[in-house]
C-alpha cells in the first residue's frame, strides 16, 4: 500500500513526497512536548519537512523561528509546507549544515530543538538521503551540543529527542558544556516494552529538574493512552 503524500494535522498539513525521513513519532512526541512559551527565536536542527516548527509556530503565536535543513529535497517540501501554513510569515527555513550554520551565525536562541540523526550501528538505509537523515555520521551529538549551546540566550533551553541508549552520553555532554537537564521524559511504546526514547530539555541556567514517563500504547495496536491523547490533541485529527 503507497504511502500517503501528505499527512494533515489539525492545523497545519505536512506533504512528504520527496522528503527522506516521512512524520514519525519522534518528530510529533518533540513537538508536542516541548514547550515554545516565552521564546522570541527558536531554531530547528534538521527541520526535515517542516513538522517540528510548523508545531512550535501553532504553540508560539510570536516567535520568529528559523530551520535549518541540509537535504534539498527535504527543504523543498519543507518550504512548501511552511508556505501552506497560517506562520510562513515568522518561518525562516535555509539550506545548511549545522557545522556551517553554527560557525556563520551570530544569532542567540530562546529555544533550539532537533530530532537529530542518532543511529550509530547497523546496516544504513538504502537510500543515501534517508542514512543522512537517520545516522549521526552527519551530526554527532557532541557536535549538536556544543554548536548549540554557543547559540543559546540568557536561560536559552535546547529540547531533543534521542534513544534510551543516549541518556549517559547526553548527562555527559551537558555537563562538558556547562548545561543542565531541565526536563527528561522516558518514553515507553507500551506497557510491556521496555523504555526506547528519551525527550530531554537542557538549559544553561541551574533550574528544577522535572522527571517524568509516557507510555504510548496499551496492549493493543492503536490504543492510546490518555497521557499520550492529551500531550497530542492540539495537532492529531484523531484526538
Amino acid at each position: 500500500m503507497p504511502r500517503n503524500p501528505y499527512f494533515q494535522f489539525k492545523q497545519f498539513r505536512i506533504v512528504q513526497e520527496r522528503s527522506a525521513m516521512k512524520v514519525g513519532m519522534d518528530g510529533v512526541l518533540l513537538g508536542a512536548w516541548t514547550d515554545p512559551s516565552g521564546a522570541e527565536r527558536i531554531l530547528d536542527i534538521g527541520t526535515g519537512t517542516g513538522l517540528i516548527v510548523l508545531m512550535m509556530a501553532q504553540k508560539n503565536a510570536s516567535a520568529q523561528i528559523d530551520a535549518i535543513e541540509v537535504d534539498p529535497e527535504a527543504l523543498q517540501e519543507a518550504t512548501v509546507n511552511i508556505q501552506q501554513s497560517a506562520w510562513s510569515d515568522r518561518i525562516n527555513a535555509k539550506l545548511c549544515s549545522f557545522q556551517d550554520f553554527a560557525a556563520q551565525t551570530d544569532q542567540n536562541y530562546d529555544l533550539i530543538v532537533s530530532n537529530p540523526p542518532f543511529f550509530t550501528n547497523g546496516v544504513k538505509a538504502p537510500i543515501e538521503t534517508r542514512a543522512q537523515a537517520r545516522h549521526a555520521e552527519t551530526l554527532p551529538l557532541d557536535v549538536l551540543i556544543s554548536g548549540a549551546a554557543n547559540m543559546l540566550s540568557e536561560n536559552g533551553r535546547i529540547a531533543l529527542v534521542l534513544p534510551i541508549e543516549s541518556l549517559q552520553e547526553i548527562e555527559n555532554l551537558a555537563q562538558s558544556n556547562s548545561l543542565f537537564i531541565s526536563r527528561l521524559c522516558r518514553v515507553k511504546p507500551n506497557p510491556q516494552k521496555p523504555v526506547f526514547r528519551i525527550l530531554i530539555e537542557l538549559t544553561n541556567s541551574e533550574c528544577i529538574f522535572q522527571e517524568g514517563n509516557l507510555i504510548i500504547e496499551f496492549e493493543k495496536h492503536h490504543d492510546y493512552t490518555l497521557e499520550y491523547k492529551e500531550l497530542t490533541k492540539d495537532f492529531y485529527l484523531k484526538f
